[in-house]
């Protein structure tokens, strides 16, 4: 009897190391997301190589948040032991998928650069150049962001641009509301 106690025992303490491991990898995404996730901070923050911290709230303040926090979604970002900025990696619907894309922010919290990731769609490919994502950069969490008014609209991508302009937006608003409350 002691000795399936002692297997059980071993068993629950190998499945926690491995749990508390597996939390601490570098790679929080699928590879092919995270290879362009590291390319975006990289070039953007012009550095050689970063930490991200998660920035989690309860479930309370997500339920109240214009823009998912689930966990995976906001990070502050550090060289060494310095805070360079923040980023928002979100998902937004296309015209029948969806498309990753990440938003990065100064300190100061005003938009850095904006990047589509990953789009799986053939029509609205045009959300991803950088002419009319420029459009995003400077934006500041007090601004509101609304399609084809405060941001110019793309023809043949219509439904792609207005939500990015869209998640944009619920970000911008999400960290308002999360820097009044004091958490950032």
């Amino acid at each position: 009897m002691q000795k399936a106690s002692n297997i059980s025992r071993n068993i629950t303490v190998i499945f926690m190391a491995v749990m508390l491991f597996s939390s601490f990898t570098e790679e929080q995404f699928p590879p092919r997301l995270q290879k362009k996730i590291d390319s975006a901070i990289l070039s953007t923050y012009a550095i050689d190589s970063y930490t991200l911290m998660p920035i989690t709230v309860s479930e309370e303040m997500n339920k109240i948040t214009k823009a998912e926090l689930g966990g995976d979604n906001l990070f502050k970002v550090l060289q060494g032991d310095v805070f360079i900025g923040y980023i928002y990696v979100g998902e937004s619907p296309s015209m029948k998928k969806v498309f990753d894309y990440i938003i990065l922010f100064t300190p100061e919290l005003t938009i850095k650069k904006s990047k589509v990731l990953i789009y799986r769609e053939e029509y609205g490919l045009q959300i991803g150049s950088q002419r009319w994502l420029k459009q995003f950069i400077g934006l500041s969490i007090l601004d509101t962001v609304i399609y084809e008014e405060t941001i110019d609209g793309i023809a043949g991508a219509t439904i792609s641009a207005s939500s990015m302009t869209r998640a944009t937006d619920h970000v911008l608003k999400t960290l308002r509301t999360l820097k009044s409350e004091k958490l950032l």
